[in-house]
């Protein structure tokens, strides 16, 4: 599968292109990014083409991998669709439900595979566990009542290179807020409300109501201080305690397994994958609902 890769930030740099050129079946063709120059270097480093047009760039792929702001890759996305590339997507899928249901809908009119990156669904190690957690009477069965996440991250501070201004501007919410909705909903079933109070900075707590009865915690931020900064998740109920691996995910291989899932399904015609843009609008959902009610308990 060609892929074009639509950024050439510092993820896109680290994580995408190699993630790309080292997956079987796949080949980094193309690099199109909003600095030039950029693209150009990133494109030499993998033996790519640099576009500075989108329609060209689109027209010499067969996919769009996403290393871009979520206001960026939304209507990028929606074009990409429309022209019948599959795609690749960052978490936030975007930062409004209106924006995720137009790339559900022009992903559902194409007929194309999606696949959001949600990090950590895609580690060998995580997978497995949840796959136990089931075992043990997962959402599905019923044997967990709750959980608790926190992701404590430091990104804000000087020299971190995701210290960007999406970040600055919407915190640990959007950006941190995916990924622990993403496990939370992997554990408990789907969300179906929330309730989110403000900290300090750029903290937010928020309380999930699942489907399933259970309720969980999630808190998030940007701005912790270096030495409190880290991750753990863990739920609970009458099988006991579950807790995730604490094990740091590689993130090139979590992606490499994106990108063959991703080609599996365009490949079989399957349209159908649990981290898929419909998932991704779902989980846009529920930040969008807590991001409301911050903004209303800020004001």
């Amino acid at each position: 599968m060609r892929f074009g890769l639509a950024g050439t930030g510092f993820w896109a740099r680290t994580t995408h292109a190699p993630a790309i050129a080292a997956t079987p079946g796949s080949t980094l063709t193309a690099v199109w990014g909003r600095d030039a120059r950029s693209a150009r270097s990133v494109a030499a480093d993998h033996g790519a083409t640099a576009f500075a047009d989108i329609g060209a760039f689109l027209d010499a792929v067969d996919a769009v991998a996403f290393a871009v702001p979520p206001y960026v890759q939304a209507p990028l996305a929606v074009r990409a669709a429309q022209a019948g590339k599959h795609l690749l997507l960052e978490k936030p899928v975007s930062l409004s439900v209106e924006e995720a249901d137009a790339m559900v809908a022009a992903v559902e009119s194409s007929g194309v595979a999606s696949v959001v990156f949600f990090t950590a669904r895609f580690s060998t190690e995580i997978r497995a566990w949840l796959t136990d957690e089931h075992a043990r009477g997962g959402w599905s069965g019923g044997g967990w009542s709750g959980g608790v996440a926190v992701w404590l991250g430091s990104a804000l501070r000087p020299g971190s290179p995701f210290d960007t201004p999406w970040r600055r501007d919407k915190g640990g919410l959007w950006d941190l807020g995916p990924h622990v909705v993403s496990l939370l909903w992997a554990c408990l079933g789907p969300v179906v409300s929330v309730d989110a109070i403000p900290g300090a900075e750029d903290v937010a707590h928020l309380v999930l109501r699942h489907e399933s009865g259970a309720t969980s915690t999630a808190t998030v931020t940007l701005s912790a201080p270096p030495a409190a900064s880290g991750t753990s998740l863990f739920v609970w109920g009458e099988a006991g305690r579950s807790v995730m691996p604490a094990t740091p995910v590689d993130p090139v291989q979590a992606l490499r397994t994106a990108v063959a899932e991703l080609a599996s399904c365009a490949a079989s015609g399957q349209r159908d994958h649990p981290c898929d843009v419909r998932f991704g609008r779902e989980v846009v959902r529920v930040l969008a609902a807590a991001a409301a009610q911050l903004a209303a308990r800020a004001a």
